[in-house]
């Protein structure tokens, strides 16, 4: 990696870790006191490594550097004399409680702990992917602010609520006792699956980022299955889902940035690697007797994977929407049920089933409408294009559905 890109590639996969063992050591009381120092330590590296050129390891030299700042801030801070001074009085012989601990293990302990403490019931959904992102993906406030579609001020107001609230309710960065983790891991695998449809589905034209947000809810997801107490059959099923989800990414925007339909879609662009590991993931989910809705949606992603066009594979994708609906009904589920029932059996059927949702301030309803309507009726299925062009909010929705119109002229 050359030299001017290695400290913001570092920023991204280091900041994070270190902010979350600091914060671990510290408690949220200090959340900014291990920002601070997190930053500075990248704000040191770029100093000297601009001088010297950077060490030969230096992931080494960023965790050295910023257990030394730790240590110096406990050293002349006066909490540090007031609270931990009376500890090390009886603390064994030998041990140092200034020692901030960076080993491999802390750190993958540290993120999972703040996981938990950062999807927190007491935090809005909103505020805990902020969080998750600032905090455990190391992303910037301006990337958090694209992410969002709104602004830096906006961003900051609502990490600095977000932060306060975790200090108000006095919340621990530690793993919940056991009895407690399956009902927080719900919280948790919420976030992520939140985290990963802010990605896939974002409206921001930032390719990379929404990659990248994607990706780092997959990372979030993978560091959960790949501990004993949190490796449960809904985080392998939500992990699959996201697999089959982003093996399809290149495929569903092309080089113009616009949006490609799914049966537009060039398969040949599909990630097969991801497709495998989802099926892998899958299989893991299969131990058990809890059926989640992550189950029901990786089944539904993976069959979207098989290129065929049959009617098999619509009919199976219909009655897991069936399943999923009795689950845990979502008026887009019902919606892209109802695609998969025209494939199945029709689209005057389906017209009838769409018809009763109703759903008069969804763009992508009336989408649906349009597309079930072509060859039907083209005045009707031009006349639902054109509602849906009047409520989209993305001009990158506007530009597929006036590709539709145009067809009609």
């Amino acid at each position: 990696m050359e030299h001017p890109e290695i400290i913001p590639h570092l920023f991204r996969t280091e900041y994070r870790k270190i902010v979350a063992v600091l914060c671990r050591r510290f408690g949220f009381d200090q959340i900014e006191i291990a920002e601070d120092i997190a930053s500075d330590t990248f704000l040191t590296a770029a100093q000297v490594w601009g001088l010297e050129g950077p060490p030969k390891n230096p992931i080494a030299w960023l965790y050295h550097v910023a257990k030394n700042k730790a240590k110096n801030h406990l050293l002349r801070d006066q909490l540090f004399e007031k609270k931990i001074v009376p500890d090390l009085r009886s603390a064994p012989p030998g041990v140092d409680e200034t020692e901030v601990d960076l080993s491999p293990q802390n750190i993958n302990d540290s993120q999972l702990q703040m996981m938990f403490a950062i999807c927190h019931p007491s935090l809005a959904p909103e505020a805990q992917i902020g969080l998750s992102l600032r905090i455990l993906c190391g992303f910037g406030i301006d990337e958090i602010a694209d992410a969002f579609l709104t602004n830096k001020e906006t961003i900051n107001k609502r990490l600095f609520r977000a932060k306060e609230k975790l200090r108000e309710e006095k919340i621990r960065i530690e793993f919940p006792a056991p009895p407690e983790i399956e009902l927080r891991l719900a919280t948790v695998l919420t976030t992520i699956y939140l985290l990963f449809t802010e990605g896939y589905y974002s409206v921001s034209r930032n390719e990379t980022l929404r990659k990248d947000l994607c990706l780092e809810a997959i990372r979030l997801c993978h560091m959960l299955v790949g501990n004993e107490s949190t490796n449960t059959p809904p985080a392998n099923a939500l992990l699959a889902l996201m697999c089959f989800h982003a093996s399809r990414f290149d495929a569903r925007i092309n080089k113009n940035g616009e949006i490609v339909l799914y049966e537009e879609q060039d398969t040949s662009l599909w990630n097969t690697e991801l497709i495998s590991k989802g099926v892998y993931f899958l299989r893991c989910s299969a131990h058990g007797a809890t059926l989640s809705k992550y189950h029901l949606e990786a089944s539904i992603a993976w069959w979207n994977t098989q290129k065929t066009d049959t009617k098999e594979k619509w009919e199976n994708i219909l009655q897991l929407y069936n399943r999923l609906l009795q689950l845990q009904y979502s008026p887009i589920a019902a919606l892209n049920r109802t695609f998969a029932l025209s494939k199945a059996n029709g689209k005057q059927e389906a017209i009838r089933e769409a018809e009763k949702l109703n759903l008069s301030g969804n763009h992508f309803y009336f989408t649906l409408l349009g597309e079930l309507y072509t060859g039907i009726d083209d005045k009707k299925a031009k006349e639902h294009f054109q509602k849906a062009l009047t409520i989209t909010r993305t001009a990158a929705d506007r530009q597929v559905i006036q590709k539709k119109i145009d067809k009609f002229q």
